[in-house]
This record gives structure tokens, C-alpha cells and sequence, in this order.
């Protein structure tokens, strides 16, 4: 059973809907021992940083997260879901994030003819041994929607970049914590390949 953590944040079920269409089986939760007896774990998620962060705290989801962390229980956040993962964004100064991985949350500085948010289709440089990745070719198409990017503090977590306006680390890995900036749910055939290697770790 794979648990996307429930903290009232929007794209829970679109989540769902895709894993279900994988086969799998995937429950919307809240509760944290269900989290904890699931095989895998997702964290999805659109919205603000600091309300994200008090919405878990608020459910006590904080050390439910890290929990599944210490265990090495296979994690996956996407987009918020990546950026709580790390300690700080600058879209909410002095809030602190999950602390799980070591990195910073930028803001995507404004640029003449770029929008901001950063939203549509963009590629990707994938790492080779990328875990998430397996089975795609370089350079495939997945569909961003964020105004924060990622930089990551270890090099060696990135599995993934893209470049809008700045180079923006699209994925990590480390242990069995991953997580994407974009959004594989709404990334066609190319999302569900990655939904489909996470399941199969």
C-alpha cells in the first residue's frame, strides 16, 4: 500500500489517480500509524511553504515524515513535497522545513520575457544511475509549476536539472528519499514511467 500524506493540500487525488491506474494501491491519509505501516509514502503538494509546514505540524505529521526517513521506508515528494523536505525558502523567512535533506528553497529571480511562475513543460538532464529515471531517455519533457526552485547542498542528492531563467535541481535522491520539483501525475507517459519506478523499488 502506498500513503500519499494528507496535510489539505490541493493534487492529493490527481496523485492517487495515477497510481491507480498503475495498479496500485493508493489511500489518502492523515493518520500517522497508517503512514507508518505503509510500503511506500508520498508527499505531494501545492501551496505556500510556511502554511504547508503548520498544516503538518498542526497534524503532527513532522516527525511521522522523518520517521518514515529513519526507517528508509521509500518517500516521495513532489513539488511542495520536494521543498519541505529541505530547511529553508525564501518564501517564508525564519520557518523552518522537515530539515530531511540539506539545501535551500530559492525564489526564481524575474527575468524580462519569462513568466513566474515557471509553468509548462520543460526537459530534463537525468543522472545515469538515477533510480527514478530508469527506462527514459535523456532530456524528457515533465510539466513544472512553481515560482521557488531547489538548491540542493549535496551535489551527489541531484538527479536531476532544468533551466529556467537558473539552473534548477529538479530531483533528488538519497537513500530511499526521493523527490521532483515537477509534477510526474501530470507529466503523460514520461510521469506515469517515473510513478512506475518509484513503485518497483
Amino acid at each position: 500500500m502506498i500513503a500519499i500524506v494528507d496535510y489539505d493540500a490541493g493534487n492529493l487525488k490527481s496523485v492517487q489517480k495515477a497510481l491507480e491506474y498503475l495498479g496500485e494501491e493508493a489511500v489518502i491519509t492523515g493518520e500517522p500509524e497508517e503512514i507508518l505501516q505503509a510500503d511506500k509514502v508520498i508527499l505531494p503538494g501545492v501551496g505556500a511553504f510556511g502554511d504547508a509546514m503548520e498544516k503538518l505540524k498542526t497534524k503532527d505529521l513532522v516527525a511521522t515524515i522523518q520517521e518514515v526517513d529513519n526507517r528508509q521506508i521509500p518517500f516521495l515528494g513532489i513539488c511542495l513535497g520536494l521543498q519541505l523536505l529541505f530547511e529553508e525558502s525564501d518564501e517564508t523567512p525564519g520557518v523552518k522545513g522537515l530539515g530531511i535533506l540539506p539545501g535551500k528553497i530559492c525564489a526564481i529571480p524575474p527575468k524580462e520575457g519569462y513568466k513566474i511562475p515557471h509553468m509548462g513543460w520543460n526537459s530534463i538532464h537525468t543522472a545515469s544511475d538515477a533510480r527514478l529515471f530508469r527506462g527514459l531517455e535523456q532530456d524528457s519533457y515533465v510539466y513544472f509549476v512553481h515560482s521557488y526552485y531547489l538548491q540542493a547542498q549535496r551535489e551527489e542528492d541531484v538527479t536531476a536539472v532544468t533551466d529556467y531563467i537558473v539552473p534548477i535541481h529538479a530531483s533528488v535522491e538519497h537513500g530511499n528519499t526521493f523527490a521532483c520539483q515537477f509534477h510526474p501525475e501530470k507529466s503523460g507517459e514520461v510521469g506515469l514511467q517515473i510513478l512506475k519506478n518509484f513503485c518497483a523499488l
